[in-house]
């Protein structure tokens, strides 16, 4: 079996042709092929087909983009079907699924389109929606584009309480093929919140700082086979009694990515996209990779080469 590949949707939007500058970097930083793929939403099957060979308008119009020179291999691949199914299901193909936050349908007003969600939540790969540069909070060059930290950063959100390590392993393997450092972020509530009852209480027999001391025990547990297999890897931990969203999002101006878990399937219907998650997506200023937690949810899930398909609780809730 060859090396899988990094596959990016495309539309013809500006918001697309992002997310293949992206998808470039990545299959370029990992040896790997790239796959260009567009979905025609009315298209017949020969249509799609022919497209490529060079009868589709948007792949033809990326084809000789000068960042694509040099890369093992770009294929481009059209598809007959609705984006929100096709794209989806392209993550049990490749090792990584990349997106722009939004494409050319929808309203110009949302901040995450539908295909960016439907594969965030169903995926078996992990996903990296690339986003918009006029996010409140983006620094923008003179060109309009993102400007990148100052200081590599990778920024991982994580439970501390969570036994699947797919998601830390993605991070730490990502941070050390950017040179970057790995900032990881947890956040607990407290007193926590139980049902009314019961009002507010604290579940935990000692203090909060006795709590965080627990807590914080569990994240250097967790982290530590990774830290062992990556020790050229910088790795700052950051926990506090802060919504872990809101200091995912703030982390997000200062990271070059930021990394999460997909919600811990828990009911029969399928796997879906947690809170914590969705307002990531919705809110960070960087790219943001979703990973599936469990090995058995993704085919292509081993892009960090540690099984980093997903584990971060607190980001995934």
């Amino acid at each position: 079996m060859g090396t899988l590949p990094v596959i990016v949707g495309v539309d013809g939007s500006p918001d697309s042709e992002r997310a293949l500058r992206w998808a470039a970097e990545a299959a370029r930083a990992r040896s790997a092929p790239l796959q260009v793929v567009h979905v025609w939403p009315y298209a017949t099957a020969e249509r799609a087909a022919a497209g490529e060979q060079g009868g589709d308008p948007v792949l033809t119009e990326l084809r000789d983009r000068p960042f694509l020179a040099g890369l093992p291999e770009v294929a481009f691949r059209g598809l007959s079907g609705l984006a929100d199914a096709e794209l989806p299901a392209l993550g049990a193909e490749g090792r990584l699924l990349v997106l722009g936050s939004r494409g050319r349908g929808g309203f110009a007003s949302l901040l995450l389109g539908s295909n960016g969600l439907a594969c965030a939540a169903r995926s078996a790969c992990p996903v990296v929606v690339v986003p918009r540069p006029d996010r409140a909070g983006t620094e923008r060059g003179p060109d309009g584009e993102a400007v990148p930290p100052a200081v590599r950063q990778v920024t991982l959100g994580m439970d501390p309480s969570s036994d699947e390590p797919a998601a830390v392993g993605f991070a730490f393997a990502e941070a050390a093929r950017r040179g970057a450092r790995l900032q990881v972020v947890s956040g607990y509530a407290w007193p926590m919140l139980l049902p009314p009852a019961f009002e507010y209480v604290a579940v935990y027999e000692g203090t909060q700082q006795q709590y965080e001391d627990a807590l914080g025990v569990q994240l250097v547990d967790a982290l530590a086979p990774h830290r062992a297999r990556h020790p050229e890897v910088e790795v700052a931990v950051r926990l506090r009694a802060e919504d872990a969203a809101g200091q995912l999002v703030a982390a997000s101006a200062g990271s070059d990515l930021v990394v999460v878990a997909r919600h811990r399937r828990r009911l029969p219907i399928g796997p879906r996209l947690g809170s914590v998650a969705h307002a990531v997506l919705l809110h960070a200023v960087c790219p943001v990779a979703v990973v599936p937690e469990t090995p058995a949810e993704g085919g292509g899930a081993g892009d960090g080469g540690t099984g980093d398909s997903g584990s971060a609780g607190a980001s995934g809730a």
